[in-house]
């Protein structure tokens, strides 16, 4: 639904410019048409209509060349109500008014959740037990239980965005509580990289205790005994205190096809048994098997007897505070969103790309307003975004070309921009196969 309410708005603004400056606006769809339309309506010169294909919306300017690749139109003389016979400054305002839109509405939006939510603080001196942190980390300086406090010297509001800053803002020193005392740690300039191919999520979670909930039939755990109850004490020889400690021993200290040895203690009993990890067949996205590690899991739920490990209030805003946070958290939205393209550009990168199932699955699984709408500002701003890359058939493929003209006085053929659209549109398609065959890949393989 609300990827529907975003594509209309993209859509009026490019429709709203249009009409001011009197150009021809000859289809409004939401979802493309192609052969025949689930519904449609022509009022005026425009028919409104819904398409079959649900791969986004348009809208059809007489006189411009897009997807619709209407030469017969193109090869008339231009008439004064037509897109090419505007002003070069009318048409850019005209390409650039969806993206504007996407992004007003992203603000719109952050800024009413901030002033009917607050603003949540979760400094790291409310975690009861510290922060667990991954291999990558521990070698630029972070210790286990660390609290982070400063990042580049400012007050780091919400502790667990640590590795989010980290990795997508070019973090240079970042200042923790160790044993009460203040130690700053510089951070490496690939540091980011270094824990995106290390597979880290870009959230830092406070330590818990934890006991054996459940434990699967047919696991790693259960073969070695394992019972539920149970409390892990160490594994490969690396004490466990908390959960942060289970997921760095599996991934840090056992190697594949090698035995380790899992300690635990239930009713008053201490146990031990042996296991390992082996390989698994993957297929790619091409159909090519390969082998590789397997997941590095014992097959147990974990059960946390602590709830209250972490400390966390609201801040509640004024509308004008609202307004400045809100436009501070679309602003960072944004940029932050930008900064993942360089890792979309690895192997790792490329192979989690994701089409509409990916999309499906940034929504919550039970329907709440705040992270809907949250939500919903952030597919707006990633729309501005992508839509504004200097792709024939993008509205920045439209914005270069007239930028070009602006700045040289010379307008591109339309024999060449019939070509770069063409091969704009087989780009997108190809990339939107792509991505959408990783969904696919991911859910027959899990």
């Amino acid at each position: 639904m609300s990827l529907s309410i975003l594509i209309v708005l993209h859509e009026l603004g490019h429709f709203i410019p249009a009409r001011l400056f009197k150009t021809r606006v000859e289809k409004f769809y939401l979802f493309f048409d192609i052969k025949f339309s689930l519904f449609k309506k022509k009022i005026g010169e425009t028919v409104y209509g819904i398409g079959w294909l649900p791969l986004g919306g348009y809208v059809k300017i007489a006189g411009m060349i897009d997807e619709s690749m209407d030469k017969e139109q193109m090869a008339k003389p231009p008439q004064p109500w037509e897109f090419r016979s505007k002003p070069a400054w009318q048409r850019l305002i005209i390409m650039l008014g969806g993206v504007i839109v996407n992004v007003i509405v992203g603000f719109v939006i952050y800024i009413c959740l901030m002033y009917a939510n607050g603003k949540i603080l979760e400094p790291a001196s409310g975690a009861t037990y510290g922060f667990g942190y991954p291999k990558v980390l521990e070698e630029v300086g972070f210790q286990q239980g660390d609290l982070p406090i400063l990042v580049d010297n400012q007050e780091l509001e919400r502790a667990p965005s640590l590795y989010h800053n980290i990795m997508f803002r070019d973090v240079e020193t970042v200042t923790v509580l160790r044993d009460g005392k203040e130690q700053v740690i510089s951070i490496p300039e690939d540091t980011g990289s270094k824990m995106f191919q290390a597979g880290v999520r870009p959230i830092l979670l406070p330590r818990r205790t934890f006991v054996v909930d459940t434990v699967a039939d047919n696991t790693p755990a259960a073969k070695m005994g394992m019972k539920s109850g149970a409390v892990i004490k160490s594994i490969a020889g690396y004490p466990i205190n908390y959960d942060s400690d289970y997921e760095y021993a599996l991934l840090n200290k056992t190697k594949v096809n090698e035995e380790f040895e899992v300690v635990w203690e239930i009713d008053g009993e201490t146990k031990s048994g042996t296991t390992s990890f082996g390989t698994v067949t993957e297929t790619n996205f091409w159909g090519v098997e390969s082998e590789v590690p397997a997941p590095k899991v014992l097959g147990i739920r974990k059960g946390f007897p602590d709830t209250d490990i972490f400390d966390s209030r609201v801040q509640e805003l004024s509308f004008g505070e609202a307004v400045s946070e809100g436009i501070s958290k679309g602003w960072w939205t944004m940029r932050d969103y930008v900064s993942q393209f360089k890792y979309i550009f690895t192997s790792k990168g490329a192979s989690q790309l994701g089409g509409f199932g990916t999309i499906a699955k940034m929504y919550p699984d039970t329907f709440n307003w705040t992270q809907f709408w949250g939500t919903t500002a952030l597919i707006s701003f990633i729309l501005a975004i992508m839509n504004i890359l200097p792709i024939p058939a993008l509205d920045g493929g439209h914005v270069a070309f007239l930028l070009y003209e602006i700045v040289t006085g010379r307008k591109p053929g339309d024999k060449f921009l019939e070509r770069a659209q063409i091969i704009g549109i087989l780009l997108l398609l190809g990339l939107l196969l792509y991505a959408n065959g990783n969904d696919v890949v991911r859910a027959i393989t899990g």
